[in-house]
């Protein structure tokens, strides 16, 4: 439905305190109702009897406790957060690499298709760089200081590293720069913006950075926030719990991101092992014609062990660290919204004693103290507004993260288990001939 940017809602006067912590380790009781199963994560009838395989076909019988089907299809996943209709969808993909004698560089193909009327077409498909995206978080941020805006996956890698032109690290990219713009699309506010507009649509979009955006309405950057000459004197209890969660969260984040590649490191030097340990029972078997079927046999599990665990291994490098690093990097994003709106604040509050301390008598507030109290009123329903559209992301992320790497770390044991079985038959003690 093509119009005016829906207004955000508001999270109304409920505090944040109120709202339960998913990092605390309070009791079910002091975390509420929040905790309790929703009905989406039950398993319908429907799929629970259906019969399942297993990648390698084997059936599975789901009245087993042990059994594995695949958990992410247990889950009705509801894409569609809040309801609304949904009239912008944006796709990232078919990078390509540009070589040139000053740089070398990679571009995305953005494609959009849309009815709403602030487009002249209902399809566009046009190509961008890492630093077209960067440019349009930039403007992002300049034209709307009261919104939360999505993180880019960093710019800078490790030289020697990570080869950041290798298929690996292009595709983690494009990933990441596919949510980066659904974030944005999903918005009820940022999807609106001009800047994304010509994002998305113009063919040149060096010619825009260089006008400045001048053919563009200013509206948005008409507002500018004083950066210094204030100090706020404290954070109001909602505003100062979401700086609390927002530092308890990054740190939990932080460190269970370190402690996810310490487990890739340790996964693929034990799999440089495993790869060794295989062909030295091939070699033997050349060696003892008797022994010779049972040791091939355990040479193929030793195999299949490898496999198994390297695709375990990309996995996790390739879906569950991502997702990490997103989120810390979110956070982040939070807390300086959230010092723009002290900033805001300690700006009003200045105002107010300027205008307490003068003797001569006022019928009525100044214009600009009523100017910056309607900023700092305006910061708090879009921060807090964001906030819950955030908390409301995260969970769904998160649930759909943790129950695939469940599915993942299940699917690695049913194979190696497996494997492993098959060579029992061929272990154990045949009668003699006579």
């Amino acid at each position: 439905a093509a119009g005016a940017p829906k207004p955000l809602p508001s999270s109304g006067p409920k505090s944040l305190r109120e709202m339960p912590h998913p990092l605390a380790t309070s009791s079910s009781e002091e975390m509420g109702p929040a905790l309790t199963p929703s009905p989406d994560l039950l398993l319908p009838r429907s799929i629970a009897d259906k019969d399942l395989t297993l990648p390698n076909g084997t059936p599975v019988d789901t009245s087993s406790p042990a059994s594995s089907s695949s958990l992410l299809n247990r889950l009705q996943l509801d894409d569609d957060l809040d309801g609304e209709t949904r009239d912008l969808f944006v796709t990232v993909d078919d990078p390509k690499k540009h070589v040139c004698t000053m740089e070398t560089y990679i571009t995305y193909r953005v494609t959009t298709k849309t009815t709403r009327a602030e487009f002249d077409l209902p399809e566009y498909s046009v190509r961008r760089r890492y630093q077209d995206f960067d440019w349009l978080r930039n403007k992002l941020e300049e034209s709307q200081p009261t919104h939360l805006i999505p993180p880019l996956p960093e710019k800078f890698v490790v030289k020697g590293v990570v080869d950041r032109f290798s298929e690996e690290f292009v595709e983690t990219r494009r990933k990441a720069l596919d949510k980066f713009l659904k974030r944005i699309t999903d918005h009820p506010v940022l999807s609106f913006n001009e800047h994304f507009n010509v994002f998305l649509t113009a063919k040149d979009l060096n010619a825009y950075k260089k006008q400045g955006m001048a053919l563009l309405s200013k509206m948005g950057e008409s507002v500018k926030y004083v950066t210094g000459g204030y100090k706020l004197r404290s954070r109001p209890l909602e505003f100062a719990a979401i700086g609390e969660y927002l530092d308890t969260f990054s740190l939990k984040l932080g460190t269970i991101d370190r402690i996810a590649q310490r487990i890739i490191k340790e996964q693929l030097e034990y799999l440089v092992e495993l790869r060794e340990y295989g062909p030295v029972y091939s070699t033997w078997g050349g060696l003892e014609v008797e022994l010779s079927e049972p040791l091939e046999g355990v040479s193929a599990c030793v195999g299949n062990c490898c496999t198994a665990l390297e695709e375990l291994s990309e996995d996790m490098t390739e879906d569950f660290l991502p997702v990490l690093r997103e989120y810390i990097l979110y956070s982040e994003s939070m807390k300086n919204v959230l010092k723009k709106r002290d900033q805001v604040q300690a700006e009003y509050e200045a105002k107010l004693e300027s205008v307490a301390l003068k003797k001569e008598d006022r019928p009525k507030v100044p214009t600009d103290v009523e100017k910056c109290q309607d900023r700092v009123e305006c910061f708090n329903a879009d921060l807090k507004a964001d906030m819950e559209r955030w908390q409301n992301n995260k969970r769904q992320d998160f649930r759909q993260l943790l129950m695939g790497m469940a599915d993942k770390n299940i699917q690695y044991y049913e194979k190696c288990l497996t494997a492993w079985e098959s060579i029992i038959p061929l272990l154990q003690d045949k009668p003699e001939t006579k």
